[in-house]
């Protein structure tokens, strides 16, 4: 976004026009202060009020960029507001005034939008926290938040942010996935879907692994949607992202320290407090820390079908950060007393992977089939494997299950779900197959 035009018109005269826009149009909000409702309709026409006492040689387009744009100002969030309204846009990342980038199609540009100074960075941030009663200074210099959209928000300010402040935002998707939309994508076969789509309405307790931006908060809300409508359904999250349409649903989010320090709510209070609550499952946004021991506590402790996300890259990996989360919560407990929590809390872990290409799959599912000493034993039951790459850098490979029927079969036919031998591979299974 430039502020040179084609009319001749220097882009420090155009500030000025825009300054001047906005210090009357704020005058005129804060002697009329209308309710929010009509804030909108407000700003509109007030701007054509002040534009109609303005010289009548201003060109057109130069009316509607610089009203556009003191409507972003004042109504959304700034420069950044178009890239937020663009919808094949998921993720914004301002890295100080002058670099800002975006996600689209699970690729990284750099747009021509840029921020006056740091100072008006700040004002973006100010503008999210400050209705959220959070608040972000030297002293606290990074914060959590959720546009109102639902829109997840971290923003860092200096000293922490050596380059100036940055904000990044990861897009709330307004349509929800469905599990035939995932297979549609490619992100998933049809037998995955069928054999996840049991497991949870089996009440197995699911862990969604994967990396930053790799699907897994949008692949727990496709699998929560699978949960019946008659169990009451507690989630709890940092910001909350999960769109559950279930009737029977409380929704927990963290609460930050106030200024003082005081009245801290953490996801470990949340989880603990949950379990007073008489949930029929219990769905932790992402686990980061102490609570998850309390997590696989509840799992193990008759609140089977609870899901959550952690950040991991392999379902190897996702067990180890297990144990070292454990072990965040204070306890001193041996390593073989917390694989053994693990290895009977957890019964499967989908790993989500968003690929060089951009593209994102379920790479793996994984069965949590016991311990064999002091190791957990991990059993693929689907994952991906590529075969090759296109001149244009698109990853060509397949999903195939392994041929191995998981262990806990007998649980999903209980629950009425005999799945064929094709969903397993059929033609490995006699090979592989397990009692």
């Amino acid at each position: 976004m430039t502020l040179i035009s084609s009319s001749g018109l220097s882009s420090a005269d155009l500030l000025k026009l825009k300054h001047f826009v906005i210090e009357n149009l704020t005058r005129e909000l804060e002697v009329e202060n209308p309710v929010f409702a009509q804030r909108e309709n407000f700003v509109q026409k007030k701007l054509v009020e002040i534009f109609s006492r303005l010289p009548a040689n201003i060109p057109n387009s130069i009316r509607q960029q610089v009203m556009q744009e003191v409507r972003n100002d004042i109504l959304g969030f700034g420069p950044i507001q178009p890239l937020l309204d663009d919808p094949d846009v998921s993720e914004v990342m301002v890295n100080g005034p002058k670099r800002v980038y975006v996600e689209k199609k699970g690729k990284l540009t750099k747009t021509d939008v840029v921020f006056e100074n740091n100072q008006e960075v700040l004002k973006v941030i100010d503008r999210i926290i400050l209705p959220l009663g959070r608040r972000v200074d030297a002293d606290s210099p990074t914060v959590d938040a959720r546009l109102p959209d639902g829109s997840r928000v971290n923003a860092v300010i200096p000293p922490v942010a050596l380059d100036g402040a940055s904000i990044t935002i990861r897009k709330f998707r307004k349509d929800k996935l469905s599990m035939e939309q995932l297979v549609d994508f490619g992100s998933i076969t049809t037998s995955m879907a069928e054999f996840l789509k049991a497991c949870v309405i089996s009440r197995l307790n699911i862990i969604v692994s994967g990396g930053t931006g790799s699907g897994k908060t949008t692949l727990l809300n496709v699998l929560s949607s699978l949960i019946p409508e008659s169990e009451r359904i507690v989630t709890i999250e940092d910001a909350a992202e999960l769109q559950l349409q279930q009737e029977h649903v409380v929704r927990l989010e963290t609460k930050a320290a106030n200024l003082e320090g005081r009245g801290q709510v953490s996801i470990r209070d949340l989880v603990r407090n949950s379990l007073r609550m008489r949930p029929d499952r219990i769905i932790v946004g992402e686990c980061r820390g102490g609570e998850t021991l309390d997590m696989l506590q509840a799992m193990n402790t008759g609140h089977d079908g609870s899901l959550t996300t952690l950040h991991a890259n392999t379902p190897r990996d996702a067990l180890s950060r297990t144990e070292t989360m454990v072990l965040m919560a204070g306890m001193d407990l041996p390593v073989k007393v917390i694989r053994q929590q693990v290895s009977a809390a957890i019964d499967v872990i989908v790993q989500q992977s968003r690929l060089k290409d951009g593209s994102r799959k379920v790479t793996a599912i994984t069965e949590v089939a016991g311990m064999e000493g002091d190791t957990i034993v991990l059993t693929d039951i689907f994952r991906f494997e590529q075969t090759s790459m296109t001149p244009e850098g698109k990853i060509i490979g397949q999903l195939k299950p392994t041929g191995i029927r998981p262990l806990f079969t007998p649980r999903l036919e209980a629950a009425g779900f005999k799945l064929p031998p094709e969903v397993f591979g059929a033609n490995m299974g006699d090979m592989f197959r397990r009692r």
